[in-house]
């Protein structure tokens, strides 16, 4: 019976995770338009951010909890089912191939595999990320961003300009919203973000002890699907409708989030523990981000066969955890 509550509880929290972060790309980007901010650098720092609000949240909210398996698990499980799983199935259902711009080959996926580098070089040296290195993290973070404005204004991303008429749509929408109706969308979003981490965390936990599973297995698997649920949906269905060449900037920009944000933010909360048995799941995080880029370089873009192998890398992995 307690077992059967705790998945109950489980979907619940990965629900209020899924709505709040619904909540506030919609309430926030809505009040940026109202300001001025331009789209493009909208849909590059705050909706990119929405979208792994749920990873953060989860993360954060395990290392507060002391439970470092499902902080590091849940990173390193989300980065692995963002690029085998996620990108796998948009390569494999898209109507086309999935293009690749130009400067995420050369730019956004060599730094994606630098971080989760940098990631397990400090987890392999002394098995803990410190304040100092969560810090460091931030740091990094803070010079992504700088960088995601710079290429913004530049307007060097070349692929999100086709955005602009898919987004004019709900500009109008949100033009439309009171000020007072954006603020309670973002306020409500970062609500359910946070209720709905904290009881995902409590219900994984429980079911880990239940049944017997580690944390380890828990983080990498249930949960990290569960926060890489917003990004799962997104693809796929811009796949379905032919719109996928926007899924994989948006992925590998995601990856780095929960790097240098969600990893460094909860370091400087609380040293987080990286257990030793964490670095092969790493060491198949970076292997998934390489693979990614070698196809990507060969012909600046994604097909259905090489999406086809991205999941079957997936299914071997999945295999190794059991």
């Amino acid at each position: 019976m307690e077992t059967v509550l705790q998945i109950l509880l489980l979907g619940a929290g990965f629900m209020m995770l899924i709505k709040g972060a619904d909540f506030f790309v919609d309430g926030s980007s809505g009040i940026a338009s109202r300001f001025g901010i331009p789209q493009l650098v909208v849909g590059l720092t705050i909706v990119a951010m929405g979208t792994s609000a749920p990873e953060a949240a989860v993360s954060i909210s395990a290392a507060l909890k002391g439970n470092a398996g499902i902080t590091i698990g849940n990173v390193a499980g989300s980065n692995i089912l963002n690029i085998l799983i996620i990108l796998g199935l948009t390569a494999f259902f898209a109507k086309k191939i999935v293009p690749v711009s130009s400067s995420t080959i050369k730019y956004e996926m060599p730094f994606m595999i630098v971080t989760m580098l940098i990631l397990l070089r400090m987890g392999y040296a002394d098995n803990i990320i410190s304040r100092p290195e969560g810090a460091g993290l931030w740091v990094v973070f803070l010079l992504y961003l700088f960088y995601l404005l710079k290429m913004a204004k530049k307007g060097i991303d070349k692929s999100s300009e086709g955005d602009e008429g898919d987004n004019s749509g709900r500009r109008g929408d949100k033009k439309e919203k009171s000020m007072a109706i954006l603020f309670l969308f973002t306020a409500a979003g970062l609500a359910l973000i946070v209720i709905g981490s904290s009881v995902t965390v409590d219900a994984a936990t429980a079911i880990a002890r239940i049944m017997g599973l580690s944390e380890r297995f828990i983080g990498l698997t249930i949960v990290a699907l569960g926060t890489s649920l917003p990004e799962l949906f997104t693809s796929v269905s811009a796949a379905r409708k032919g719109n996928a060449d926007i899924a994989i900037g948006n992925i590998v920009g995601s990856n780095i989030f929960n790097i240098l944000f969600v990893v460094g933010t909860s370091a400087v909360i609380i040293p987080v523990v990286f257990e030793s048995k964490f670095i092969v799941d790493f060491i198949v995080a970076v292997a998934a981000g390489v693979l990614l880029w070698i196809f990507s370089f060969s012909g600046k873009s994604l097909n259905r066969m090489e999406g086809g192998l991205l999941l079957l890398g997936y299914l071997g992995y999945f295999i190794y955890l059991l």
